[in-house]
């Protein structure tokens, strides 16, 4: 009896063992958490893979970049993503938080390009704005209006105030949470940009990087600044019925609701296909998502997904994806994507 308990209890432990560092035990459906901007790429690329192929169609979740990167890097098993879509590149912080958590192989696969466009109802005046006017409307302290090299709280309620060019209209902008990778790319492309006009605020950064981050990526908290949740549908709603508020979201979400918004225009750049693709718009950013390798072959259908995505047909140039707002890589690019996403190459870290 005791020999058998003793087996018993071996066995008991060895399983849970086996628990603990099999990757994944039964799920035949991916999951894919993340970017509330990827959000509708991947959905249609989903619709089609589980329309088109054996393999059920993929659940997926808006949790904004950072909210899927840390889901994403919690662990490796079923419990956890397969697959996290960012309107952002992954940071080096999080790259280092997934090999902490024994997710060591990822690939990464580099999407294609979206602009961040600041839009109204299309019942109010198109608005033309520099990214100075942006970080003075928007940002929690700037440069006191008074003079000197001093940060004051900002003082702006009406977009006149800041220049007598633009509406004498109360500042009103709503805008995704800071878990969201359209967050950080706008105070990272848009926000401190715009700051970086004020020379005594460009010097901190050479003097004082994290002073400099901070007052160019914190936005102001008392009122004019909205923070809204990562349903970006909800944003639009708000426009359309309140011609006084502004929206900050994805060029796609643009796309899509191009009866009811329209997009103000940034340093005189109107956010099209072209002008994002070359950069000339002053607010784009790269899209990605991430594979957990682990995965592959235990959650069935992962590659498949993959090489749907990452096909001529879905990305390329005349792929369904651009119908939906998705501005492609150069096609030189693609090639090369494609391949390391087929070969499920993994990240170094060094990218980063």
């Amino acid at each position: 009896m005791i020999k058998l308990k003793a087996a018993l209890t071996t066995l008991a432990l060895a399983g849970s063992i086996a628990a603990v560092s099999t990757p994944a035990m039964a799920r035949d459906t991916i999951n894919i958490v993340g970017s509330s901007t990827v959000y509708p790429f991947a959905t249609v690329v989903a619709e089609r893979f589980g329309r088109n192929t054996d393999f059920p169609t993929p659940k997926l979740e808006s949790t904004g970049s950072g909210g899927g990167l840390k889901l994403f890097c919690e662990g490796v098993g079923t419990q956890h993503p397969d697959i996290t879509n960012a309107s952002r590149r992954m940071k080096k912080s999080e790259f280092d938080n997934c090999q902490a958590n024994g997710v060591k192989e990822i690939t990464e696969v580099r999407i294609g390009a979206d602009g961040i466009v600041m839009a109204n109802s299309k019942d109010a005046e198109k608005i033309d704005l520099s990214l100075e006017q942006v970080f003075l409307a928007l940002a929690k302290d700037v440069p006191d209006p008074d003079g000197g090299d001093k940060l004051v709280a900002n003082p702006y309620m009406n977009w006149s105030e800041i220049d007598s060019s633009l509406p004498d209209m109360e500042i009103s902008v709503m805008g995704p949470p800071p878990t969201s990778g359209t967050r950080d790319a706008f105070v990272e492309i848009a926000m401190e940009s715009g700051c970086k006009q004020f020379d005594m605020i460009a010097k901190m950064e050479d003097e004082n990087e994290d002073k400099f981050k901070s007052v160019c990526h914190s936005m102001r908290e008392d009122g004019p600044f909205i923070e809204a949740g990562e349903n970006d549908n909800l944003i639009v709603q708000r426009l359309a019925q309140d011609p006084k508020t502004l929206g900050i979201f994805g060029y796609s979400f643009l796309m899509e609701n191009t009866g009811q918004i329209q997009a103000a225009t940034v340093n005189g750049v109107e956010p099209t296909p072209e002008a994002i693709s070359s950069e000339e718009y002053p607010v784009a950013r790269s899209l990605w998502f991430y594979i957990k390798k682990a995965h592959v072959g235990v959650v069935p259908g992962i590659p498949e997904y993959v090489a749907e995505f990452t096909s001529e047909g879905a990305w390329g140039d005349n792929g369904y994806l651009v119908d939906v707002g998705l501005i492609p890589n150069p096609r030189n690019e693609r090639m090369k994507i494609a391949k390391a996403a087929k070969e499920l190459k993994s990240m170094t870290g060094n990218e980063l």
